[in-house]
């Protein structure tokens, strides 16, 4: 789930750029989709284990300004769905997460930063080559975003991520994805 949440995370970086098209006031939504593979090698720290992703993701972007300074606070829900081959002999598991992200806070820092406080909810499964589930993470987590706007507030092409903290561990079951995709790839 983790890994699902840094990937919307990363888009929503990217999705900042977007923001700069919408004009003041107006509520911005996209659709954004994605998909891509690559190899890893080390995979799960696993020496020699090299494996070959291959993934799809579906994001549905909200972007609209909120309280007395109608600053723009971002609400996504993303599906995310990974396929994990072992190279050396063909074994492979499936991963889905859907995952929804919403700005809970955003406070000006007066330095040129912003902290964002963000709920990231959703629902992440490790499947088997038959279909069998072999680890779940469902439930939330809180994170905190610092956020340099380079001195343009009015421009976010320009903003940076300065830290990624996590604020509130996730909530409910958080079974080892790397133990269990390690044993069936094996």
């Amino acid at each position: 789930m983790i890994r699902a949440i840094r990937s919307l995370v990363l888009a929503t970086a990217v999705c900042l750029a977007v923001t700069a098209t919408a004009s003041a006031g107006n509520v911005l939504r996209e659709t954004i989709h994605d998909e891509g593979t690559s190899v890893l090698e080390g995979f799960c720290d696993e020496a020699g284990l090299t494996v070959e992703l291959a993934f799809s993701m579906d994001i549905r972007l909200q972007v609209g300004p909120r309280g007395r300074d109608r600053v723009d606070y971002f609400l996504q829900h993303g599906t995310r769905t990974e396929v994990i081959t072992n190279a050396a002999n063909g074994r492979f598991v499936t991963s889905t997460a859907t995952v929804i992200e919403k700005d809970l806070r955003i406070t000006d820092n007066g330095d040129g930063t912003l902290t964002i406080l963000v709920l990231a909810t959703g629902n992440a499964v490790l499947y088997g080559a038959d279909g069998t589930a072999l680890a779940r993470n469902p439930g939330q987590t809180r994170f905190e975003l610092v956020i340099d706007q380079a001195g343009t507030p009015d421009d976010p092409f320009d903003d940076e991520l300065v830290s990624q903290t996590v604020v509130k561990e996730s909530t409910g079951r958080s079974d080892d994805f790397c133990t269990a995709a390690v044993t069936a790839l094996s």
